[in-house]
């Protein structure tokens, strides 16, 4: 699967808050103390553990911002399956901003390629399936962008950015609407054919009545296997199908083999580990 980086537009104002977060009124008062301004090193910076690699124009960008002088070459892409010990890159320039933007870097690199690297775990154990995994709104505040391109790194695909780009009647929603048909025809009364309509439905008789009216699309929460056996059925293929719910790599073979179109995953972006990625200093 293919995937686009975000556009600098998007990436730099992200890595220059954080700097800016770490940096804050006196700068990095250990290494102006501890290094020589005219030193220079060479360091590497490799995988402790085994993962996919998203982020690397994230990092690439901290030291630039530090100092452009420092600079970057890449010995793999996002995207890259990597095994401990693997050099990502070699990073060259003076001492002291290598090491005021070194956390920075790696705070990105190691977050963004933690999302990819579990993303890539469930997309493995569906493969075979028709299904495809997808990601939630479930990001850090601030760092949405950067989370769903690293599911897209992983192999995954994105659901909606936020809450302007489609239309998903909740459960909530269909409480305070009266139903799930007159939450369907509310909102088709009051958006532009542009946008996609989607309805999350617990039961088949919700499903059933999502389907009468039609939608675009139908999130199954938390529904077993069995039910969604069902639920595809009895959709025959008018609307895509999402399950959601309790999904992990060990229950993500048996929910994709009822079907389903889309397996969405909220954790994936608000609870994958940091994959453990350092910086070696070589001289």
């Amino acid at each position: 699967m293919s995937f686009v980086s975000p556009p600098r537009l998007i990436v730099e104002p992200l890595v220059r808050a954080a700097l800016v977060e770490d940096l804050g009124l006196a700068g990095d008062v250990t290494s102006a103390a501890v290094i020589p301004s005219e030193h220079r090193s060479t360091v590497v910076m490799a995988a402790r553990k085994a993962g996919v690699i998203a982020g690397l124009d994230a990092a690439s960008l901290a030291f630039e911002l530090v100092d452009p002088a420092i600079t970057m070459a890449r010995h793999v892409q996002d995207g890259t399956i990597v095994e401990p010990g693997d050099t990502i890159a070699t990073i060259e320039g003076p001492s002291r901003n290598l090491l005021t933007a070194e956390r920075t870097a790696l705070n990105f690199l190691g977050h963004l390629s933690g999302i990819a690297t579990v993303t890539a775990g469930i997309v493995n154990a569906i493969r075979g399936t028709r299904a495809s995994v997808v990601c939630t709104r479930k990001t850090t505040p601030g760092l949405r962008a950067l989370e769903k391109y690293a599911v897209r790194a992983g192999g995954g695909m994105n659901h909606r950015f936020a809450l302007y780009d489609a239309v998903l009647i909740k459960d909530n929603h269909v409480a305070i609407a009266g139903g799930v048909a007159e939450a369907i025809r509310r909102a088709r009364a009051n958006v532009g054919h542009m946008v996609k309509i989607e309805v999350e439905v617990d039961t088949l008789d919700q499903l059933s009545e999502a389907m009468e009216i039609g939608v675009d699309a139908v999130l199954l929460d938390n529904m077993t296997p069995e039910q969604l056996l069902e639920a595809v059925t009895i959709v025959g293929g008018r609307a895509i199908t999402e399950a959601s719910g309790g999904i992990t790599p060990e229950t993500a073979a048996a929910i994709a083999a009822s079907g389903v179109d889309l397996l969405s995953v909220g954790w994936i972006t608000h609870s994958a580990p940091t994959l453990d990625i350092g910086l070696d200093f070589h001289s």
